[in-house]
């Protein structure tokens, strides 16, 4: 499938980069033992990504977007007070645990604001028609922190508060977050999860860190329904993967129709990530931006946020990301036909059947 030019937005900051977590290499939750080099939030990862993306001339193609810091306003849409201050005492002493598996250091109470806002900034350019779509290359992520507490190297909640803003400053009704990473996104989860006004769908392995995002996981209250959790077991490729999106989320999205949809871009399912188990290409990180793609351009008029959440293989990374940009920039060709032809039909069985037992109206 041939794309037209769009303009998407770029959100990075060196400040990103310094955010520093001690390059933990101690017991990690994830399964996987890694080395400092490869620690789950090492900031040369993701600089060096960002050089390559530079060297490689595709920023040149896109438009940039100077992130923010969110305000403490805006941060107190989600998280506690209790939480803010417990961040700014360690980041103006010498740093700490600002949770289970988050380390942090000194000044990353304010980097973590940039983070923050650099969704919120890419969010308002999409929503004010400044751009058609946008990627928010972010650091440190935000799917698994608490309103109360940071989990697993997130301390705020990026894209539960992109949802937050977009209802608070520009009253949009309906918004969907979905979540692609290896890991469960239970932080965002938890955020909406008595709420009818945000759809959330994600998948991931499972049983995984952080332990949640079972089937039966499916919202609570009136917001019963509007969960729509597909854990994975390992070697789900770009095929299976495709069609989950395809089949499953698809149908439920048109039919929530969103106004605005935000996704938490994992990169640790690619094939070689040394936390994951899945087996995910470069090529399927198109066609899942692509299925994103065709789904908001059938909702709401093509607004589509992409924030950074894990990934730890820098070859993967470079590569990955350099097809999502080019598929949401419209600079790519994409044969979707092609990838969903190899998908294990006896794998996506046990997953839709699954699904259909919690959701039966899908």
């Amino acid at each position: 499938m041939s794309s037209s030019k769009r303009k998407t937005g770029f959100v990075c900051h060196e400040l990103y980069m310094w955010h520093n977590t001690g390059n933990y290499a101690g017991p990690m939750p994830y399964g996987n033992p890694v080395q400092p080099d490869t620690h789950a939030e090492n900031p040369e990862t993701k600089r060096r990504l960002r050089n390559l993306l530079e060297v490689a001339g595709l920023t040149r193609q896109l438009h940039t977007i100077d992130p923010r810091e969110a305000t403490e306003e805006e941060i107190l849409r989600f998280h506690t007070p209790e939480h803010l201050a417990r961040l700014k005492a360690l980041s103006d002493g010498i740093g700490g645990d600002a949770g289970v598996f988050t380390p942090m250091g000194r000044g990353s109470y304010e980097i973590a604001l940039l983070s923050a806002g650099g969704v919120l900034a890419a969010l308002e350019a999409v929503l004010e028609g400044e751009v058609d779509n946008a990627y928010a290359l972010v650091r440190p992520p935000g799917h698994h922190a608490l309103a109360d507490e940071g989990m697993g190297f997130c301390l705020f909640g990026n894209a539960a508060l992109g949802g937050f803003h977009a209802f608070e400053k520009y009253g949009l009704e309906r918004i969907a977050i979905v979540d692609w990473d290896v890991h469960h996104g239970n932080g965002t989860q938890h955020s909406f999860e008595e709420d009818d006004s945000i759809f959330y769908f994600s998948t991931h392995q499972y049983p995984f860190y952080p332990g949640t995002g079972s089937f039966e996981e499916a919202g609570k209250g009136k917001g019963k329904g509007f969960t729509l959790n597909v854990p994975l077991s390992t070697g789900y490729g770009d095929g299976e993967y495709l069609e989950i999106f395809e089949q499953i989320l698809k149908p439920a999205a048109l039919k929530f129709k969103p106004e605005l949809i935000l996704v938490s871009a994992g990169f640790d399912i690619y094939m070689d990530d040394p936390l994951g188990g899945m087996r995910v290409t470069p090529e399927g990180f198109a066609g899942l931006t692509r299925s994103m793609l065709d789904i908001s351009s059938q909702c709401c008029d093509g607004k589509l946020v992409l924030t950074l959440e894990g990934g730890y293989n820098l070859q993967g990374l470079r590569d990955s990301v350099k097809e999502v940009l080019k598929e949401m920039a419209g600079l790519a060709t994409f044969d979707k036909a092609s990838v969903l032809a190899r998908a294990d039909q006896t794998m996506l069985d046990r997953v839709i059947k699954n699904v259909a037992q919690i959701h039966s109206g899908l």
